[in-house]
């Protein structure tokens, strides 16, 4: 059989195949160019999902004739002037976008520029390209595509329903606009979830509110800015706080140059500075946006152009990993503030007790406080003492309960965790702040305490060691055994010394000092599944990070635990100035913050 070459049209649809796989792809394309011909305001608009019809109007600058003819020829394009394909500046600069949409539907184009008289008009029908004619237009560019994939069936029979095909083109535009708060976006059609939100003045307040758009309007209020530059990558962005979390990647938005990207790079990073505050099965909500020159990143690596190439990955992802650490760090002790909301709709839901069922009332269920017994109430603040020490200096406390409410000191209700004034069940610290109350979980702050601290010593001057007056022996499964030995100069560098002794067994001659009192046993043992857990998958870092964090867990004061009055405020100073204290070293929020007028409301009130 002899070689041939294949119809133009034929090759065109081939090519297709590549650019639009699904009418997202397509209102992509021509967003994207609607963006680079500088619109202010880009509206789209669909049917079916995108599959009978794609509108999209701009007030872009518009083409001329003989603009309007070139553009649905295959590789014409007005974005590459001088050819080079490592000075990329615009979204698009393929050409390909218009003649493989016109391959495979029927495509209309009317567009003005806004210095001209008239605008023109360009149809294109599997392939075949009709001659340009005058029409009214207003200044921009509107493109329809019908049809889609009409001259390739087999195209239509890997679509999936309408519904999810919407759902795809509003999430695909949300992310462009995202990146783009400068422009207008509008969205119309059936299952899509239509929005319509207008620009924003260029600037942190004007992208913190269309990020609240797209991602929830409590995003604002649980983010954190992000501003970072190191040798000329420039990173910007909003970082959501660990405890506001979902439970899938959809709202982790990364951009490299306003080009909206799923980079696996620059997803790796995110999770690598997440790790450590947020739960494994969970993903937290941001924007970041890599700004670098075009000509250290390759935005040629696939026709989606979804992935991109760094010359310098390395500096990429350290950036991404130092400037989100840092900032979330910056966050202190901040907790999401949707954590009082999920509490009072709690005490709603126990207060309501539900309707009427099988014809009789409802019984009403009130919630469980405990004893008088179970409540711990602080006595006053002696203002010629200061309390000067830390939490974890304090003695056992002893375990007698209080009869009377004591007022607390005026300072610490204008403290950020207020003043402690009760502990319930031996587990929930109760404090009074100047509007509202917190409720703290004692086990989990101070597990986080323990860990940062134990974090902070070891990049200081490394974590203090205690030598063993007797070396305690811990007996495991031989292969946890191994795997400790295997370690053991990485656990050394934690304060943990161990040596082999004998088959399945370790012998523990060191221990790190905030942890030399507890439970040894319980210490290698977590240890070992640690490093079983984690392996050679993760960086040595995160490896040691995750054995610091068993070891807090073992030292940190548990649930049922009286505390003294003393104690209880220690932990709250403490928590205040330590970093990430608004989620334990599992992920989980330490406290929630109730304000004094929604618990009005829940009582009736107001």
């Amino acid at each position: 059989m002899s070689i041939r070459r294949l119809d133009p049209v034929l090759v065109d649809r081939i090519a297709a195949g590549e650019v639009i796989e699904r009418p997202a792809a397509a209102v992509k394309e021509l967003v994207e160019n609607a963006i680079d011909a500088g619109a202010s305001s880009i509206a789209v608009t669909i049917r079916a999902g995108g599959r009978e019809l794609i509108r999209v109007v701009d007030d872009g600058i518009g083409m001329s004739p003989e603009d309007l003819t070139l553009c649905v020829e295959r590789h014409a394009t007005s974005k590459l002037p001088d050819g080079d394909l490592f000075a990329i500046r615009s979204l698009g600069f393929r050409g390909e976008a218009l003649p493989s949409i016109g391959s495979v539907a029927r495509l209309s184009i009317t567009t003005r520029q806004r210095d001209a008289t008239q605008g023109c008009a360009l149809v294109v029908e599997a392939g075949a390209k009709g001659a340009v004619r005058p029409a009214a237009a207003a200044p921009g560019t509107r493109i329809e595509v019908s049809d889609l994939f009409i001259f390739t069936p087999a195209r239509l029979k890997f679509l999936k329903s309408d519904r999810a095909e919407a759902q795809a083109v509003s999430d695909m535009l949300r992310r462009l606009a995202i990146a783009h708060p400068e422009v207008r976006f509008s969205l119309e059609g059936e299952h899509a979830g239509a929005f319509d939100w207008p620009a924003e003045p260029i600037g942190s307040d004007g992208h913190l509110r269309r990020l609240g758009r797209a991602l929830g309007r409590d995003f604002p209020d649980n983010a954190v800015p992000v501003e970072t530059e190191r040798e000329g990558v420039r990173l910007s962005g909003f970082a959501g706080l660990p405890t506001f979390h979902r439970g899938t990647s959809a709202g982790v938005h990364m951009a490299v140059n306003g080009r909206p990207v799923r980079d696996k790079l620059l997803l790796s990073a995110v999770r690598g500075a997440y790790a450590d505050v947020v739960p494994s099965d969970r993903h937290p909500v941001l924007y970041l946006d890599v700004l670098c020159d075009p000509a250290v990143v390759d935005v040629n690596v696939h026709p989606a152009k979804s992935e991109v190439r760094f010359r310098d990955p390395a500096l990429v992802r350290g950036l991404v990993v130092s400037s989100l650490k840092a900032a979330l760090a910056g966050a202190g002790h901040r907790a999401t503030t949707t954590g009082g909301a999920r509490t009072l709709d709690a005490f709603r839901a126990v207060f309501s007790g539900g309707g009427f069922g099988n014809g009789g009332p409802a019984t009403i269920q009130r919630p469980n406080f405990g004893s008088v017994a179970d409540w711990r109430i602080p006595e006053p603040a002696m203002p010629t003492q200061p309390m000067q020490a830390g939490f974890s200096d304090l003695a056992m406390p002893s375990a007698d309960a209080r009869a009377h409410l004591a007022e607390p000191p005026q300072d610490a209700l204008d403290r950020p965790l207020g003043a402690a004034r009760a502990q319930v069940h031996g587990t929930y610290i109760v404090a009074q702040t100047r509007d509202g109350m917190v409720i703290v979980d004692q086990h989990a702050a101070h597990e986080r305490l323990v860990y940062e601290r134990l974090k902070a010593e070891r990049a200081r001057t490394g974590i203090a060691r205690q030598p063993m007056l007797l070396p305690e022996v811990v007996e495991l499964d031989p292969v946890d055994a191994d795997r400790l030995n295997a370690a053991a100069s990485d656990l050394a560098s934690l304060g943990l010394v161990i040596e082999s002794f004998g088959l399945g067994a370790v012998l523990v001659r060191e221990a790190p000092a905030a942890v030399a009192g507890g439970d040894l046993q319980g210490i290698v043992r977590d240890v070992a599944d640690a490093l079983a857990e984690h392996g050679d998958a993760g960086s040595l870092e995160r490896r040691l990070d995750h054995v610091l964090a068993t070891m807090a867990c073992h030292n940190s004061v548990r649930a049922g635990r009286r505390l003294r009055p003393e104690e209880m405020d220690a932990l709250l100073r403490e928590m205040e100035a330590t970093p990430n204290s608004g989620q334990c070293n599992h992920g989980r929020p330490t406290y929630v913050e109730l304000k004094l007028s929604d618990i009005e409301k829940l009582f009736g009130r107001r």
